[in-house]
């Protein structure tokens, strides 16, 4: 009884404050199956450490143990390069490599980054506008490396705003698609021909964006490795369980690590202040204007194109795979139950997980 007075004796309005937003995350992940690989040790986790603590362990302890992964796995950015593999072997660029032209929409949604970029100047300094800019490419393992390599204060506040909205693509994006398509264009159906891409061509892709990309952005040459090693893996055809592992049982893994390692960040003193507060909403202008940017330069193509496209998949231009891919197959789905978008959506996807990257690299390329 006595170390309960004297936890309730610590409580204050912020912690309350954190065991809401836990709550929310918590209630996301398991009500709405809103990604809940990453909402939901994110959201146990910000309750956790936003507990009162006395008696035999103390709240510094906690924050204490906690630490020691954010320091093996953010702080030297293990955990994004690990995912990175296990992203990789899930990717399959075959609907991208039928359709090469839909990695134009990928680059075109990354105007968020540039944008935030300049709008996150205004507020803070030159190294910490560059590493919430990249916020906007909807990647949390290039968030990390970004912010990690250009020394960024904000590291922590970063890696949570890129976790959790990627992990909210589905609340973010169909409202700013609805507002910016018309019903008509929502209907357009995008026939798919399955085209056969062969294999020597599904091993040669990984090899070659890696040596473009790291010739293009030299500073990307490891998250792009990373992530095309794993398609490899996929692609080769003698590391099946390799590739199965990497897709499964480590992707799942490194992720439970990273959403309680990001979690150990949000105490109520690191997230509820004003930088914080200001990064977040940074984050969400990076991500409105990545929606934004992939929509309207759809819809600029189809004033050129003969072939008219669904002007929603240029949305997920974004790098939130396959979160953003499966938001628009389902919003599809909604307006025509027989309009199936999710190959072309898919190849949009994926060609934004290799440019965003790139913009990764460009920002470090442009500031270290």
């Amino acid at each position: 009884m006595e170390a309960l007075y004297e936890n309730l004796l610590e409580l204050d309005w912020k912690m309350v404050i954190m065991w809401i937003i836990g709550g929310l995350l918590i209630y996301l992940a398991i009500k709405k199956e809103m990604e809940p690989s990453l909402l939901l040790p994110i959201g146990f986790g910000a309750i956790l450490v936003n507990l009162p603590l006395s008696g035999a362990i103390t709240q510094g302890e906690m924050e204490g143990a906690l630490s020691t992964l954010y320091e093996a796995g953010i702080a030297n950015e293990l955990f994004p390069l690990i995912l990175f593999i296990g992203i990789g072997a899930m990717i399959d660029f075959a609907p991208l490599l039928s359709n090469p032209k839909l990695m134009i929409f990928g680059a075109a949604a990354q105007f968020g980054i540039f944008f935030t970029l300049g709008l996150a100047s205004f507020f803070f300094p030159e190294l910490d506008a560059a590493s919430i800019s990249i916020i906007g490419a909807a990647d949390g393992p290039t968030a990390i490396f970004v912010a990690n390599t250009l020394g960024s204060a904000f590291v922590a506040q970063i890696t949570v705003a890129a976790y959790s909205y990627m992990a909210l693509v589905p609340i973010i994006q169909p409202p700013v698609i609805k507002l910016l398509t018309s019903r008509k264009e929502r209907l357009i159906r995008m026939p798919y021909v399955q085209k056969e891409i062969s294999k020597t061509t599904k091993i040669l892709f990984p090899i070659f964006i890696t040596i473009i990309a790291g010739l293009v952005a030299p500073q990307s040459v490891a998250l792009i490795g990373f992530l095309m090693f794993g398609n490899l893996i996929r692609e080769c055809g003698v590391l099946n369980s390799l590739s199965e592992t990497a897709q499964k049982v480590l992707a799942n893994l490194i992720t439970i690590f990273l959403g309680i390692t990001i979690a150990s960040q949000m105490t109520a003193e690191k997230f509820l202040n004003w930088p914080t507060l200001l990064i977040m909403g940074l984050g969400l202008v990076a991500f409105v204007v990545d929606t934004a940017g992939g929509v309207l330069f759809a819809k600029l193509y189809n004033v050129f194109a003969r072939s008219k496209i669904n002007p929603m998949i240029g949305a997920c231009g974004i790098s939130a795979f396959p979160m953003s891919a499966r938001v628009i197959h389902k919003m599809g789905l909604k307006e025509d139950n027989q309009n199936f978008l999710l190959m072309h959506a898919t190849g949009v996807n994926v060609s934004g997980q290799i440019c965003s990257v790139i913009a990764g690299g460009l920002i470090l390329a442009f500031f270290s």
